[in-house]
């Protein structure tokens, strides 16, 4: 009997254990970093080798990782505030910030020491991400809605990053992988600052542009929507060099692009909630669906 209920305690400490780690590294994010990093090193090379793609989605989740962790321990007592956030571990108090501040650095080093192992020039961009991502967009963050624009850089540097991974050089093919994820970045976060926007006012995050709710900051997503579509089509062109787009595939991107502004200009006449929830879910649709369809259309056609 006692090994029994030894056995269900043992059980629910690892799940307790497993889901404060999911928490603390924000594992979905992390996830779709990955994906963003895996995609743009299948677009750079004809043949993948499986240790790179293992090294780029272990170092891609440390090096996210490692970034929410530190972000996590410098607003501690600002997420504390937030309803959102104020049960994660550490304003929780389940994890201590010394203990987080270690699994960071382990992180870190784990992280960068995996993309080094691919590359220099990718250990170097993983290293400015997790810089800009702590050092610059977290503090903003309660000082100017400029924080975004910050915190666009490193958010859009995954899907570049595969490709460097991929070729050890960065050119106009990665450039135009990060200008994609640069631009898409304002729409979602501000869909999402909207969404948000009760809580972020209790820690005095500024994210919106506008600082309102109001037409000025509905005008500026459905400005950033245009331009991510815009940029996404750029490599049907023919002029980013090994980085390419069918017509058939330029067809496919357009028209979920066109459903993403759909739903941009949707929050731009409606300014509710549910607008900016649905335009939260059709942004993560439209740059998943975005990297496959590159994907494939390099592959197949």
């Amino acid at each position: 009997m006692k090994t029994a209920v030894n056995k269900a305690y043992a059980t629910t400490n690892f799940a307790e254990l497993l889901a404060d780690f999911k928490e603390i590294t924000k594992f979905r994010l992390s996830v779709s970093v990955v994906f963003s990093a895996v995609a743009g090193y299948l677009l750079a090379v004809d043949a993948f080798s499986f240790s790179t793609l293992m090294l780029l989605a272990v170092g891609g989740y440390f090096m996210v990782g490692a970034s929410n962790i530190f972000n996590q321990i410098i607003e501690k007592d600002l997420d504390a505030l937030m309803k959102r956030t104020q049960n994660r571990p550490i304003p929780a108090g389940r994890i201590s910030k010394n203990s987080a501040f270690i699994l960071a650095l382990i992180f870190t080093v784990l992280g960068l020491s995996a993309l080094y192992i691919i590359n220099p020039k990718t250990a170097l961009f993983g290293a400015v991400s997790i810089f800009l991502y702590t050092s610059v967009y977290t503090p903003l963050k309660t000082l100017t809605p400029l924080s975004v624009f910050a915190g666009a850089i490193p958010g859009a540097i995954p899907f570049m990053l595969g490709w460097v991974a991929a070729t050890n050089q960065f050119g106009i093919e990665p450039g135009v992988l990060f200008m994609v994820q640069f631009f898409w970045q304002f729409p979602h976060f501000w869909a999402i600052g909207w969404l948000l926007d009760d809580d972020y006012q209790k820690a005095g995050f500024k994210m919106l542009p506008t600082g309102k709710k109001d037409k000025g900051t509905a005008v500026q997503i459905l400005m950033y929507t245009f331009w991510t579509l815009v940029v996404s089509l750029i490599p049907v062109l023919g002029i980013t060099g090994d980085l390419s787009l069918s017509i058939p595939g330029a067809i496919v991107i357009f028209l979920l692009g066109l459903g993403f502004l759909w739903f941009s200009l949707k929050l731009f006449r409606e300014k509710s909630a549910k607008a900016a929830r649905i335009l939260v879910l059709a942004s993560v649709l439209y740059i998943s669906l975005l990297q496959i369809v590159y994907v494939l259309d390099k592959w197949i056609a």
